[in-house]
């Protein structure tokens, strides 16, 4: 009996080939090879230091392109250890590989496939980090608590894929949760990932601070923008920005800098308003301010096909039913559910615990197909 199971994991296995040549040739790998080599010469030259900005971007950018082809080429030796691995469980009849060869099988299949949707981010702006901020819709504390479980959400899916966050901004709520938030994730491609969570999420569920314990319907909105540190990106006029200096709030009781340091700017011919608290001088929120600005102008240009900036005009998203990209139930079923892909999922735990990968690829190959669920 583990003799077929061995042959049919093999057979498994080789059909992996072409899936894998195919990648390879989406990766353009030749191409990468050729670019690495460009720049390396580059970064020998004499006075290579001397354009301390230009080097900078010289060794990301080699950096990035020789991860690009180690993990393609680890994706290959998995196969070849796999199928290797499958000859000698057929070979010795040993029924002990199986469970290691299943294992080994399904995280090679996770791994191209995560692969391949890499090559679908090509956005301008997907390989950049990403700023998300939260806001809570009408419904008072309610409300506010689904905001800071969304919050959640996703830090634990920045965990899950090994990047890293950083609070920008943070109003707790009235009795809990919070109003708003920002935060910063840092890592490869994590706009091009994130940027389909932007939107209103709605939330049902029996109302943990309803003492009558009826169903409530709880709305959130998360913005979802790509880090811009380049300045020529965008031009900002000083004359159209407004500062603020407050008192620093804290997140959840943390003990933060008191003092007036924390900044709020007001982009004037938008509207668009950005705050920073978390930093321990008014330079730097001012800093992270500005770059918080010009990500979010950025942002609005892409929606609005704009040309330049003096074009924007502010939007204000409806935090509400019937515009909500996802629905997440918890009673009297559970399903987190996508109303633009119609991908869902039952386990909701697992979906507020950051397991919504399922989410992100579904949006990613329906943008790439131009399919999308009626």
């Amino acid at each position: 009996m583990a003799m077929i199971e061995f042959d049919e994991y093999r057979l498994r296995t080789q059909d992996l080939r072409p899936v894998l040549d195919q990648l390879g040739q989406a990766l353009d790998l030749d191409t990468a090879r050729e670019e690495i080599a460009k720049l390396e010469e580059e970064s020998a030259a004499d006075g290579f230091w001397n354009d301390l900005e230009r080097s900078q971007k010289v060794l990301q950018q080699t950096k990035r392109l020789k991860a690009k082809c180690e993990k393609y080429e680890k994706l290959c030796a998995k196969w070849e250890d796999l199928l290797t691995l499958c000859e000698m469980g057929a070979e010795e009849d040993d029924a002990s590989l199986l469970p290691e060869i299943e294992e080994e099988y399904r995280q090679l299949t996770e791994q191209i496939e995560t692969t391949r949707l890499a090559t679908l981010l090509s956005g301008e702006y997907d390989n950049n980090n990403v700023i998300m901020t939260f806001h809570a819709g009408a419904g008072g504390t309610e409300a506010q608590d689904w905001t800071q479980m969304l919050y959640r959400m996703y830090t634990h899916w920045a965990e899950r894929h090994g990047y890293k966050y950083e609070l920008l901004d943070w109003e707790d709520g009235d009795e809990a949760g919070l109003k708003t938030a920002s935060i910063r994730i840092e890592g490869e491609n994590a706009y091009g990932y994130l940027k389909g969570e932007h939107g209103v999420h709605r939330l049902v569920r029996i109302s943990p601070f309803d003492a009558s314990g009826r169903r409530h319907t709880s709305f959130a909105a998360v913005e979802v923008m790509p880090e811009i540190t380049d300045d020529n990106e965008v031009e900002i006029r000083p004359e159209d920005i407004k500062m603020e200096v407050f008192r620093s709030s804290g997140a959840g009781g943390q003990k933060v800098n008191k003092t007036s340091s924390a900044v709020r700017l007001i982009h004037i011919p938008t509207g668009i308003v950005v705050s920073c608290q978390v930093e321990r001088s008014q330079y730097q929120n001012r800093d992270t301010c500005m770059s918080m600005l010009r990500s979010k102008l950025v942002e609005l240009k892409m929606q609005q096909h704009a040309e330049k900036i003096s074009d924007l005009k502010g939007v204000q998203m409806k935090i509400e039913w019937g515009s909500q990209i996802r629905s997440y139930v918890f009673m009297p079923y559970t399903l987190a559910k996508d109303t633009r892909t119609g991908y869902e999922n039952g386990n909701i735990q697992a979906v507020m615990d950051g397991d919504i990968d399922g989410f992100i690829n579904a949006y990613l190959s329906a943008c790439a197909s131009g399919n999308w669920a009626k």
